[in-house]
C-alpha cells in the first residue's frame, strides 16, 4: 500500500489566506508534525467520526479523512469554511466531510468518536474543557506550559487545578514538543501534544461539580496548608462552614499545601466536605 499523498501546507496557505496571529490563526506547516499527529490516537481509538476543533486551511484535515471514515470540522473564520468546502469538495461530496461554520464555544457539536486538533490557544482551555466530559479520545495542541501543567503530577512545580480537574476525565499524557518553527506564522511559545485517554478516576466522589469547585478553591491558596485554604475560601467551594469540615478531616491530609495532595486526597476531603454541608 502506497502512502498517501497529502497537500502542500504552505501551498494551502497560498491558495487559502496567510493566518493572523490576532486572530490565534498559526497554521502548522511541518508535514513530519502533521503526519504524526493522528498515530497518536490509543491503538484502539474508534475513527468513525474524527472532530476537528479550528480546521484553519486543512494540513490536518487532509490527514485526518485518511485516518478517520467521517470528519467533521468546526471553524470560526467565514472564509477559511468557505475555502475548507472549496478544497475539499470531493470529500464533502461524498459525505466524508462536514464544514461547521462557527465558532466551537458555541456551535453543536456532532456525535463524534475522537477528536483531534490543533486548538486555537486563546480558547484551549474553553475548548478542552468542552470536550473531556464526553470521554472520547483527544488528540489536542496546546502551548507547552499549558499542555505541562494538564499532565503534571502532584509535587510537581506545574501540578495545579488543571492537572487534578482534566485528570477526574481522562488519563493524560504530553506525546510530544512542537517547536514555533513548526507553524506559519510563528506563535510567541513552544507547542505540545497532547493525548487524554478517558477512563473513569481512581476514587469516588460524591458530586462532580462539587470536587471541581473544592480543587479550585484550594488551589487559589496554594501556598496555604489545606486547613487554611478550606477555611479561606468558602465563597469559591460553596461551604457554608469551613471549621466544621476542618475539623471532620484527617489531620495528616489538612496540614499539607495542595500541590502536594494527590487527586485520590483531593476526593477524600472533598467528600469529608460534602457530608458536613449536608
Amino acid at each position: 500500500m502506497t502512502d498517501p499523498e497529502y497537500r502542500d501546507p504552505d501551498a494551502l496557505i497560498r491558495r487559502a489566506k496567510r493566518g493572523d496571529p490576532e486572530f490565534d490563526q498559526h497554521f502548522l506547516v511541518d508535514d513530519r508534525v502533521l503526519d504524526r499527529i493522528p498515530t497518536h490516537l490509543p491503538a484502539d481509538a474508534d475513527t468513525s467520526h474524527v472532530l476537528e476543533i479550528g480546521g484553519g486551511t486543512g494540513a490536518l484535515t487532509d490527514r485526518l479523512l485518511v485516518a478517520g471514515e467521517h470528519v467533521t470540522v468546526v471553524e470560526r473564520d467565514p472564509d477559511l469554511a468557505a475555502f475548507l468546502r472549496r478544497e475539499f469538495a470531493d470529500a464533502v461530496d461524498a459525505g466524508r466531510l462536514t464544514v461547521v461554520e462557527g465558532d466551537a464555544l458555541d456551535v453543536s457539536l456532532p456525535e463524534f468518536s475522537a477528536c483531534v486538533s490543533n486548538l486555537p490557544y486563546g480558547v484551549s482551555s474553553e475548548l478542552a474543557f468542552r470536550l473531556l466530559p464526553e470521554k472520547r479520545p483527544l488528540v489536542l495542541m496546546f502551548q507547552y506550559e499549558f499542555a505541562a501543567r494538564m499532565a503534571a503530577d502532584a509535587g510537581t512545580d506545574e501540578y495545579g487545578r488543571l492537572s487534578v480537574t482534566v485528570g477526574h476525565y481522562a488519563d493524560v499524557a504530553l506525546v510530544e514538543t512542537v517547536p514555533k518553527e513548526a507553524f506559519d506564522p510563528q506563535p510567541r511559545v513552544e507547542s505540545a501534544i497532547v493525548r487524554c485517554t478517558p477512563r473513569d478516576p481512581e476514587y469516588a466522589v460524591p458530586d462532580d461539580q462539587f470536587f471541581l469547585d473544592f480543587v479550585t478553591a484550594c488551589f487559589t491558596q496554594r501556598r496555604k496548608t489545606m486547613r487554611n485554604a478550606i477555611r479561606n475560601t468558602t465563597h469559591i467551594s460553596g461551604l457554608a462552614d469551613g471549621d466544621a469540615v476542618v475539623d471532620a478531616a484527617d489531620e495528616t491530609l489538612l496540614s499539607k499545601r495542595a500541590g502536594n495532595v494527590t487527586p485520590a486526597e483531593f476526593a477524600e476531603l472533598a467528600t469529608v466536605a460534602w457530608e458536613v454541608r449536608r
